[in-house]
C-alpha cells in the first residue's frame, strides 16, 4: 500500500483514466503517423535501391559469399537483428544464410580502440574474416560514422560489395565513393530512421531469398 501511495505521489497521472489526457493520446497518433509517412516516403523514393540491394545480396551468396553487418549504439542492434535474420530464418522452409554482426565481439572491439583508435574496430575485423565478394552492410543514422566510413574503404579494396544505411543527408556514406548503394532516410528523428531501416531489412531478408 505503501509503495501505491509513493508512486501516485510522484506520478500523478497514473491513477488518472487514460482517456482523459487527450495530450498524450494526440502525441501517440501524432508519432504513429509520423512513422508511417516517414516510411511511406522512403519507400516511394527507394524501391528500386531496395531491389538493387537485395540483388548484390543474393549475388553475394550465390558466389559462396558472406554477409557482414556493423553499426555504433542502436544501429548496432540493427546489425544484431540483420545477421540473425539471415542466420536464423523465421519462415519453415527458408535457408539458413552465413552472417556476422562486428558490432558482437566485445573484446576485439575494445582492444582495437584502446589500441590503435576506434576508427579501426570494423576495419581489423574485416582484415581478418572477409573475403572477396563477401557483402558488408553498414548502419548509421547520420550516415557520418568515421569506423563504418573506415571499414566501408577498406571493404572496397578487398572486392566486397557495400550497402550502407543512412538517415538525414546520407551523410559521409552517400558521398565517400565506397558504398555501392546507400538507402538513406531523409529525415532528422532518429526514431523514424531506425524504424524505416527495420522494415528496409525485413524485406530485404525476404526478397534475398525469394531471389535465391
Amino acid at each position: 500500500m505503501a509503495n501505491e501511495k509513493t508512486l501516485s505521489g510522484l506520478y500523478p497521472f497514473l491513477d488518472k483514466d487514460k482517456s482523459s489526457n487527450p495530450d498524450l493520446l494526440n502525441s501517440v497518433r501524432r508519432k504513429a503517423e509520423d512513422s508511417v509517412k516517414a516510411k511511406q516516403v522512403f519507400f516511394q523514393n527507394n524501391a528500386d535501391k531496395i531491389i538493387q540491394a537485395a540483388q548484390i545480396i543474393a549475388k553475394c551468396y550465390q558466389q559462396d559469399g558472406h554477409m557482414f553487418a556493423m553499426g555504433n549504439g542502436g544501429s548496432s542492434c540493427d546489425a544484431a537483428h540483420i545477421t540473425t535474420e539471415f542466420m536464423h530464418p523465421v519462415t519453415t522452409g527458408r535457408k539458413a544464410l552465413g552472417a556476422t554482426n562486428l558490432s558482437a565481439d566485445i573484446a576485439t572491439m575494445t582492444a582495437v580502440a584502446n589500441d590503435v583508435g576506434n576508427e579501426h574496430v570494423f576495419v581489423r575485423q574485416l582484415i581478418c574474416l572477409a573475403r572477396k565478394n563477401d557483402v558488408l552492410i553498414g548502419f548509421s543514422t547520420s550516415g557520418n560514422s568515421t569506423n563504418l566510413i573506415q571499414a566501408f574503404a577498406q571493404a572496397k579494396e578487398m572486392g566486397m560489395y557495400t550497402i550502407g544505411f543512412s538517415g538525414q543527408t546520407g551523410g559521409e556514406m552517400a558521398k565517400c565513393g565506397s558504398v555501392d548503394l546507400c538507402l538513406t532516410v531523409e529525415t532528422d528523428s532518429i526514431h523514424r530512421v531506425q524504424e524505416s531501416h527495420l522494415t528496409t531489412y525485413h524485406i530485404l531478408w525476404d526478397l534475398v531469398h525469394s531471389i535465391l
